[in-house]
């Protein structure tokens, strides 16, 4: 087995690379004499933009996205020319890293989450960024009425200015765990609810034939709901006794939720390389009726589910209750209330364009051609009724979930309301997010801006969805049998040593405080 121990990738070019992100090239001006946004110039808005792929086939496997049929027609309606330069979901952190060290930084940066994301390197302090309020105020009401408060405070600094345009989710329950129904059908067994019966239903697919039971993905990423089984997630503190710590010094959970993978991995019921699975792996394996039981993002139960039928005509995905653990909770992490979000580097020569062409994004013209694509051709109306070309197979679910997910940079990503309402396929989907999701999930405390610690030293800094990189190493070899699981102590003694005293002092004073706590919402 190759990198069996391959953890988080490491940020400690942080420093460096803050300064890296300055460019020598002077700014062009974004304001008028008067310090009031400059009006934007006649014609097209013409700007650069870096995009996550999002693990999307379409996205990934264009020759040229750029002269792709939708970004074209994108381009028609926003009269805009965007050069889109995608980066790929496998090592988008890399390129992230990369992109900040060079300078070479596009006229727009789409992030994760935004403000407060390692991803960004230091560089909205070095000043990189352009703070957008007097830009929204003059041409950006529409996202300023759409996008909820919570979402625009996530891109707030501490004085008051904003930075990024958020992508907000309305629903924090937005992954699940999904199983393949007719798999399960042919066990006998019924759905799972505890930690064991999930395990009993992974043996009874191995005994199946299938060849991932439960489908694993590097660095458990899409593959911790086992931790949340016993209340634990990477990015969230809790209190332990007078002090504010990190969920993984619950010791007890930690050693069951690491056991349990150990025994997935003895029995052969996750691939042993899946700490080295990549997400395009992770998708292909699962579409192509490989998985029996995995974690992903809810909105794309029908997309997905319409893939693999290409493969397996037979095939059915369902999402079910995610694992509990003896207290009876459990779920995937809950989400903030930001997925992406838009820096607009200080050097575009045409900010207030920008801001116009993410303004029309949240309007009624946007959300019927991403939705639904161009009238005539993926849709017709019948006094008002829309009658919409639905997918019929793997490739053009592939392409709607381009257009509907990942070129449609700002909009509600809980999921599309729209078509969902069309079938009863999708208002199942609805009703699932507002019963079954709804009643699940981990919260935590968190502290916005990030604790100083967590940003000064990545060793021992988690991210949205992976543990401290001197976690994880000790705990791939935990579950591989390199350790045992009964020195975990030690390995929370060795992220103390790291910095991590000083974490929870910051945590801890800050809590006290109240300054910057986010409290857990269920």
């Amino acid at each position: 087995m190759k990198k069996w121990f391959v953890s988080a990738i490491s940020l400690s070019l942080t420093a460096a690379l803050a300064v890296g992100c300055t460019s020598s090239t002077p700014p062009a001006a974004s304001t008028g004499s008067d310090g009031k946004p400059a009006p934007a110039p006649q014609g097209k808005t013409t700007f650069s933009i870096s995009i996550r792929s999002g693990n999307v086939g379409y996205a990934e496997n264009s020759p040229d996205i750029n002269q792709d049929k939708w970004v074209k027609k994108m381009e028609e309606l926003s009269n805009t020319d965007l050069d889109i330069r995608i980066l790929p979901a496998k090592d988008f952190d890399q390129k992230m890293i990369q992109l900040m060290a060079t300078g070479d930084i596009p006229d727009v940066v789409q992030v994760g989450d935004g403000l407060n994301n390692l991803q960004l390197a230091g560089s909205v302090q070095a000043g990189v960024f352009l703070p957008l309020n007097d830009l929204l105020e003059k041409y950006g009401q529409n996202l300023l009425k759409k996008i909820p408060k919570e979402a625009w405070a996530r891109e707030t600094d501490a004085s008051g200015k904003i930075y990024a345009i958020p992508e907000w989710l309305s629903n924090p329950s937005r992954r699940a765990t999904w199983i393949r129904a007719d798999l399960l059908e042919k066990t006998g067994l019924p759905e799972p609810k505890t930690v064991d019966d999930y395990l009993n239903v992974m043996r009874a697919f191995k005994k199946l034939g299938v060849e991932n039971p439960y489908m694993g993905r590097e660095d458990f990423v899409y593959s911790d709901v086992f931790f949340g089984a016993y209340g634990i997630y990477s990015q969230f503190f809790m209190k332990q006794g007078d002090q504010i710590v990190p969920q993984f010094f619950n010791v007890e959970g930690m050693q069951k939720a690491i056991q349990t993978y150990k025994t997935m991995v003895d029995e052969g019921l996750i691939g042993k390389e899946f700490v080295t699975t990549n997400p395009t792996k992770f998708r292909t394996d699962i579409v192509a009726g490989k998985a029996g039981i995995w974690n992903m993002n809810a909105n794309l139960l029908m997309q997905w589910d319409q893939q693999l039928r290409d493969s397996v005509p037979t095939g059915k995905m369902k999402l079910i209750p995610s694992p509990v653990g003896p207290d009876g909770k459990g779920g995937n992490r809950l989400y903030g209330s930001v997925t992406r979000a838009y820096f607009i580097n200080k050097n575009t020569k045409d900010p207030a364009g920008i801001i116009k062409f993410f303004d029309w994004m949240v309007g009624d013209e946007a959300e019927k051609f991403f939705t639904f694509g161009v009238k005539g051709e993926n849709y017709t109306e019948d006094n008002g009724k829309i009658n919409y070309k639905m997918p019929a197979n793997a490739k053009e679910s592939d392409e709607e979930t381009f257009r509907q997910i990942l070129l449609w940079f700002v909009q509600d990503t809980t999921y599309n309301k729209g078509v969902l309402n069309l079938t009863p396929e999708g208002q199942n989907l609805i009703k699932t997010y507002d019963t079954m999701l709804a009643k699940e999930g981990i919260d935590g405390i968190q502290f916005d801006p990030q604790l100083p610690s967590l940003v000064k030293i990545p060793d021992i800094a988690p991210t949205f969805d992976k543990f401290p990189p001197v976690l994880l190493t000790h705990i791939f070899k935990m579950v591989y049998g390199k350790e045992p699981i009964s020195d975990y102590p030690k390995v929370l003694e060795e992220w103390k040593q790291k910095g991590g005293d000083q974490v929870i002092k910051e945590a801890t004073e800050r809590y006290n405080k109240k300054d910057g706590v986010i409290m857990p919402r269920k």
